[in-house]
């Protein structure tokens, strides 16, 4: 009993440990690569030696436990690491003395961390590389973490990760908030990296429904972190306001790691708070009069939230915004989306033309085959919806989607409906 109690001492230790870690590095990494890099000059030095220095807490804090203050803590371990590398490289020797002092939390100026986001999300870099590489020097997360979050090896993180740093060393790509003719592109492809990142937490490869709530937190705090610096940017609250609609309705998405449709979920589990504060930032993007794609989004997401059951969910809205989506993203999987909303808006053979119109792009795509699966089910086609819902199956490696897929095909007819590709 003594030892199962030392154990469940240590393990709360650290588990406490790495809940503080964690926190700090949202809250400093990012401004601790920037205020390096901004000092040496070398953004690979600086991403290194703070990079070593979480791997240093990681261990020392489950150990000797949380420092007093662990943001100078974290601070002063990136500088020394730093200094080493430079004693070590005897090229930057010249440096050591712009190295800055230690800062303590809230020190540094808000928005340090942008040039590094823009940086790392650079369009010269491919998304996997941009991703990988965002959430290593802006949120702080370790090789072995980023792989776990990307489903790929320590190994092929590690050297895209290296890869990404020597094209930017190599190509001079500055770590700069891109001035104002170019950076509409460049915070959008910022957002869509977020984006992504938050995605990447929920319908990976042999994973049950349950986010990774670590990696989905990140996402939204990086989409907070965006937005605060860009307070005149309707998309950067657009953004943020999609990312809460969807975490507010994660309790009711998963249930025992399976998946929950949104038409199904119970809705007394969604978080009232995070449904207000999305409402609030939806409102904010709406007053800068600047709708686009992440701001259409989160309406498309708002009407959802705002039905008391699904049966009243406005239908009609949501194909009229997913009309506006497509005139800023007319991609495949909106007019995807779209096509779920003419579904129950308009019936389901047009929603079946519809869909058949984009069958060469998205016949790869294991939601077109469950989409089309319960038009043609709607339409008494049965044996064609099996045949459909059977190809979805196959073509998604997600476990929580697989069991959903496989339990609809063995239904008997009318029962079923589509996975929903808007969460």
């Amino acid at each position: 009993m003594a030892t199962d109690a030392a154990d469940a001492g240590g393990t709360g230790r650290a588990a406490a440990s790495d809940a503080a870690l964690a926190g700090v590095m949202r809250a400093e990494v990012g401004r601790i690569v920037g205020a390096l890099t901004a000092a040496l000059g070398s953004f690979d030095v600086a991403e290194e030696a703070v990079a070593d220095a979480v791997e240093e807490a990681l261990r020392e804090w489950r150990v000797r436990g949380i420092p007093p203050r662990p943001a100078a803590w974290l601070t002063q371990a990136a500088r020394h690491n730093a200094l080493d590398r430079l004693r070590r490289e005897r090229r930057y020797r010249d440096k050591l003395a712009l190295l800055p002092e230690p800062a303590s939390a809230g020190d540094a100026e808000p928005d340090e961390r942008m040039p590094l986001l823009f940086g790392c999300c650079h369009p010269a870099l491919s998304p996997d590389a941009q991703l990988a590489l965002t959430l290593r020097a802006v949120c702080g997360l370790t090789t072995r973490q980023i792989a776990h979050a990307t489903l790929s090896t320590d190994s092929a993180t590690g050297q895209r990760i290296s890869r990404a740093k020597r094209k930017i060393a190599v190509a001079g790509i500055p770590l700069r908030v891109p001035e104002p003719d170019e950076r509409r592109d460049r915070l959008d492809l910022v957002l869509t990296v977020v984006s992504v990142m938050y995605s990447e937490a929920h319908l990976g490869a042999e994973r049950d429904a349950a986010a990774d709530r670590d990696l989905a937190d990140d996402a939204v705090w990086l989409a907070r972190v965006i937005a605060a610096a860009f307070p005149r940017d309707a998309e950067a609250h657009g953004l943020l306001a999609l990312l809460l609609f969807h975490r507010a309705r994660e309790d009711a998405r998963a249930v025992d790691g399976d998946l929950v449709l949104l038409g199904e979920q119970d809705r007394g589990r969604w978080d009232a708070g995070l449904l207000t504060e999305a409402r609030t930032e939806l409102e904010r993007a709406a007053a800068l009069r600047a709708p686009r794609r992440w701001q259409l989004h989160a309406a498309i997401a708002a009407c959802h939230a705002d039905a008391a059951s699904a049966a009243d969910t406005d239908w009609h809205q949501v194909r009229v915004l997913y009309d506006m989506l497509l005139t800023h993203d007319p991609s495949p999987i909106v007019r995807l989306n779209r096509a779920v909303a003419v579904l129950k808006a308009d019936g389901a053979g047009r929603a079946l033309a519809e869909l058949d119109e984009i069958a060469p792009q998205l016949d790869g795509a294991h939601l077109w085959h469950a989409v089309r699966a319960e038009a043609l089910r709607e339409l008494g086609r049965d044996d064609l919806a099996v045949i459909s819902d059977l190809r979805a199956l196959e073509l998604t490696a997600n476990r929580a989607e697989q069991r959903l897929l496989a339990e609809r095909a063995a239904r008997a007819p009318g029962e079923a409906h589509a996975p929903d590709p808007g969460r």
